[in-house]
């Protein structure tokens, strides 16, 4: 029997602004969304609050008295750099992983035979919260499905102590627990799915398990019946050990403060547009084409506007030179003055590795063909890595920066940023 482990941080957001601030524990905590928007990480104290994922924090801030309530704004490069602490840890327990969250692992364990595998996930909690500070809860099943499965036991039902291992329980054991929980507990069964399930009699992941495979598979797709297969303990997604390269880059952000200055867009869209090339570049892909929008809030009593317009490259590209100027020439036509601007995004399309390019035949670009533009980029980004983001930029991205997202209540970077390292006294 193979065996698969899911290894998931709790209220991941939180718990990192728990490690480096002692005193948020035991408290109401939520992390907001960009703009301080909208919870989207809560302490256990916050769930049992009442506050539910998503509700806007104008609204929490009413409804609690000062101080009962803490709110931090999101703080992604803690986020990011906590993540990759928890991902090198977990190296030590399996060399087979993938990464498939900010917070979530699988581990292959199949070629563990010889462990008590419940005692080997124990030890995993015990030293990602020894190094990190970060609690986690693991889940072992014969599929990634199950082993999801077992990850939400691990984390819900307090008999297993953060630790579930459906490969340990006997199968009538497994089935008692799949009748108690719903069948959008199931991964891959959205809202959507998961009615129309209902709506045929199959309101539990034990009725899910049991269904018959080709009727769902007509009925849905062929992932349905991957999902039942997997239900079943028969392995069909297999471990992602390398990610495969996005076929598109998004890089979208709402504004902290409505924008109607053309030069104030440009200057969010050049930085939308670095970032997308960045990415780009880390994955080793070029765009063909590139696509920009602007909007205003539908939410708005002003009256309401949306452009968006997309250009065909010369040839596949992750100079971020090039796409900055493509990018602007496509914003000088989206552009209509007299809005108030609430949002902007750009996204480059039909990604192609490096090894796949092809070049433009009558093309004159000289840095291009001795590759003086990709050595460019190098140290833009090698620079940017070690001395932190925007240390080298292009000039129009601007400086003041009015349309930044706001980040009223963000912590310090206390890993990412020299200044901000914590003193001990």
């Amino acid at each position: 029997m193979s065996s698969i482990a899911l290894v998931d941080a709790n209220n991941f957001y939180v718990s990192c602004e728990q490690v480096f601030d002692p005193k948020l524990r035991d408290k109401a905590v939520v992390v907001l969304s960009n703009n301080d928007g909208c919870a989207i990480s809560r302490s256990d104290q916050a769930k049992l609050l009442g506050i539910k994922m998503g509700a806007p924090w104008f609204q929490i801030r009413e409804q609690f008295n000062k101080g009962e309530v803490i709110a931090l704004s999101s703080n992604f490069g803690l986020y990011a750099d906590m993540s990759n602490r928890v991902v090198n840890c977990l190296a030590l327990f399996s060399p087979q992983r993938e990464v498939y969250s900010i917070d979530e692992s699988f581990l292959d364990l199949s070629g563990f035979g010889s462990k008590d595998l419940t005692a080997y996930g124990r030890d995993m909690k015990r030293t990602v919260l020894q190094w990190t500070g970060l609690p986690v809860c693991v889940g072992i099943g014969s599929t990634k499905t199950l082993a999801k499965l077992a990850n939400h036991c691990a984390k819900k039902r307090s008999q297993y102590a953060g630790v579930c291992n459906f490969n340990m329980l006997s199968t009538p054991a497994v089935e008692q627990i799949m009748a108690s929980l719903p069948v959008n507990e199931v991964w891959g069964i959205g809202s959507r799915s998961a009615s129309k399930l209902n709506g045929i009699g199959i309101t539990t992941v034990l009725d899910l398990k049991q269904a018959h495979s080709r009727t769902l598979r007509d009925k849905f797709s062929i992932v349905m019946a991957r999902i039942i297969a997997e239900l079943n303990g028969i392995p069909c997604i297999e471990l992602e050990q390398v990610a495969p390269p996005k076929q598109t880059i998004a890089s979208t952000r709402s504004f902290g403060s409505p924008v109607t200055a053309l030069p104030s867009l440009a200057e969010a869209v050049t930085l939308y547009t670095a970032r997308a090339a960045e990415k780009a570049r880390a994955q080793q892909t070029h765009a063909n084409s590139i696509s920009v929008f602007i909007q205003t809030s539908p939410f708005a009593t002003t009256p309401y506007y949306s452009g968006s317009l997309t250009i065909a490259l010369p040839s596949p590209s992750n100079d971020t030179r090039l796409l900055v100027k493509s990018a602007l020439w496509l914003l000088r036509r989206i552009y209509k003055a007299g809005y108030n601007y609430q949002k902007a995004g750009v996204m480059l399309n039909d990604l192609v590795p490096e090894a796949g390019i092809q070049r433009d035949l009558f093309s004159n670009d000289d840095d291009a063909k001795y590759g003086k533009n990709t050595k460019i980029m190098v140290l833009l980004d090698s620079v940017n890595q070690r001395y932190g983001r925007q240390t080298l930029k292009l000039a129009s991205e601007g400086f003041k920066a009015p349309w930044k997202m706001q980040q009223n209540y963000k912590s310090p970077s206390y890993t990412t940023n020299w200044q901000e390292l914590l003193s001990v006294n």
